[in-house]
């Protein structure tokens, strides 16, 4: 899946997010400053989270309570070697049956299940945003 879009369409887009993924585990791809934590943000917002969202950058890992279920969001931007992330418990995070959305998850590359959903986020000439979902097998 591709989508082309501006922040007025960010609500269309983290609910086609959350109507076509294969997993709930998402990893997100892309530079400092395009968009990551605002389009986690919506989602959770979709997802029926209430309370303030946002960035793990120091904590790591922050919890939200969903309608459904438990949300985890990671961001491992400041994270030294993948032995951080088994330290945290990582792995019973990504293997249950919560939402789990990862930024920077190439810094965790080896821990990566393998039935996640590969979100990559590019910021366009026009300022728009290119958004590509592909399985991490594709």
């Amino acid at each position: 899946m591709k989508i082309q879009y501006t922040l007025p369409e960010l609500s269309s887009v983290a609910q086609k997010i959350i109507n076509n993924t294969s997993s709930k585990v998402l990893l997100f791809y892309g530079e400092m400053g395009v968009g990551k934590t605002t389009l986690i943000k919506e989602i959770c917002s979709q997802l029926g989270v209430t309370d303030p969202i946002s960035s793990p950058t120091y904590s790591i890992v922050n919890e939200y309570q969903g309608k459904d279920h438990l949300i985890y969001h990671f961001d491992f931007y400041r994270i030294e070697d993948e032995e951080e992330a088994y330290a945290i418990g990582f792995e019973e995070y990504a293997y249950g049956d919560q939402w789990v959305f990862i930024e920077w998850p190439e810094r965790i590359a080896n821990l990566i299940p393998n039935h996640s959903q590969k979100i990559e986020i590019v910021l366009d000439d026009d300022q728009s945003r290119i958004l590509t979902v592909t399985s991490i097998s594709e």
